[in-house]
């Protein structure tokens, strides 16, 4: 028995050696280090040769190595992820803008599935799923530590399914149970309207398509002479592709810097610009953001704030600011990791921190106390958390703006004045009126 095991463990370990010397990747590594990694492998080798003969249903070896990339993934930082075949298929789904499921954005806090945001107009969103809510069970499935993975599956299904999911929610004495409908997700990135003779853009999520829908809808607004003033509303979008981020802040910017990107080498810094082709008049932007604006929403909000080009509106964005690249695998599963750190303009970090409001406005259904990126336990803390900024990023906040919003416990399909809004279309008025008079002056 100690022999075949010490037989098998060195199969595995001559295996690795082939690979780490001549496989798919070549490593260079010095003698010193070649130990420490050829250890920390004999290590593995020997763990899994222990779980592979003693456990008591033997587990296919497929099933054990996704295992362990798994771990090694999620121990990094919450949005480092290993995806097998079927989940990273949905995944390119859901960028595509379609897929089957309730409309909810989740991750692992402290070791709990949460629900960072749920999706404007889907099913979770108009059933009242809040970000912040504990996912507690799935049907009759305890679902509080389940990976993330399998979470999805679960709640994903046959359109016109209900599903019951519980949640426990912050200040909520007893568990809430929500017996939601599934429906085919198609999410429209973009939707838009005219009020009070202004422009309302709302970028829900960030997909391959989402800048020219944001260019259709301003032509549009145009025809409709409603471009004196634009609200650009990036509230609950948790993120989506850099590009189209980049796209999209690159419309109302002449020049400059719009976001740049820091990895492990602090010498290549990755830098995006703005062009003068295409850019949209220097009419005033009002932009919104909430807790549930994420990654690419505080890119946009970021840019935007540094260059001068909008005024910020709402409460403090999620602090999502790390970059990550998908990479797929040969045999169809892929990885997600992380890579870089996004830094706005002027240098502000956005991880774990994120964006500032300009004008404090909290709405009737923004939390007490919202989830946050900082809240995951492994997130990674950035040069500035170091040195507790987010102390005086706090201390430098403006004063609340001061308005009549009940703090009842407000029904999910209940309508309710939306402050945030209506503060956006005052300061454009005090925008146009100041830009008249400036003109009457003259």
């Amino acid at each position: 028995m100690i022999k075949t095991k010490k037989v098998s463990v060195a199969v595995f370990l001559l295996s690795f050696a082939a690979f780490i010397s001549g496989g798919a990747w070549t490593f260079v590594y010095s003698k010193d280090k070649a130990r420490e990694v050829y250890r920390s492998f004999e290590k593995f080798a020997k763990v899994y040769d222990i779980v592979k003969k003693n456990y008591v249903q033997e587990p296919t070896d497929e099933k054990l190595v996704d295992g362990a990339i798994s771990g090694m993934l999620t121990d990094l930082d919450p949005h480092s992820t290993y995806m097998p075949r079927e989940e990273f298929q949905e995944m390119q789904a859901e960028t595509k803008g379609e897929f089957g499921g309730l409309g909810i954005e989740i991750s692992k806090r402290d070791g709990f599935l949460t629900v960072v945001s749920p999706i404007e107009d889907t099913p979770a969103f108009k059933a009242g799923i809040k970000s912040g809510d504990i996912i507690v069970k799935i049907g009759d499935v305890a679902a509080a530590t389940m990976p993330t993975e399998e979470a999805v599956k679960l709640m994903r299904g046959k359109p016109g399914d209900p599903v019951t999911i519980t949640i426990k929610r912050e200040g909520a004495g007893e568990l809430i149970p929500f017996t939601i409908t599934r429906a085919v997700i198609q999410i429209k990135s973009v939707k838009y309207e005219v009020k009070n003779g202004f422009g309302v853009i709302h970028v829900r999520q960030f997909m391959d398509k989402s800048s020219q829908e944001v260019r259709n809808a301003l032509n549009d607004l145009r025809q409709k002479e409603a471009l004196k003033g634009l609200v650009l509303d990036l509230r609950n979008n948790p993120g989506g592709l850099l590009t189209q981020a980049i796209e999209i802040s690159d419309l109302f910017l002449e020049d400059g810097l719009i976001v740049y990107t820091e990895g492990r080498d602090k010498d290549k810094v990755s830098k995006n610009y703005a062009v003068s082709k295409g850019t949209e008049p220097n009419y005033p932007i009002a932009l919104l953001i909430n807790g549930g604006s994420a990654s690419a929403s505080e890119i946009v909000a970021g840019a935007l704030q540094d260059q001068k080009r909008a005024h910020l509106i709402g409460v403090q964005s999620f602090g999502k600011g790390s970059v990550q690249n998908v990479i797929p695998l040969e045999d169809g599963s892929g990885l997600k990791i992380t890579v870089a750190l996004y830094k706005t303009p002027a240098g502000r970090q956005i991880q774990g921190l994120g964006i500032t409001p300009d004008e404090i406005v909290r709405g009737p259904r923004d939390p007490d106390v919202s989830f946050k990126e900082k809240d995951f336990p492994n997130h990674i803390v950035g040069e500035l958390e170091k040195k507790k900024a987010a102390k005086a990023a706090k201390a430098a906040m403006k004063p609340e703006v001061k308005k009549k919003v009940s703090t009842k416990s407000l029904s999910p399909n209940e309508e309710v004045e939306d402050v945030q809004l209506n503060a956006a279309i005052a300061y454009l008025k005090s925008q146009v009126a100041t830009a008249d008079l400036k003109m009457k002056a003259k």
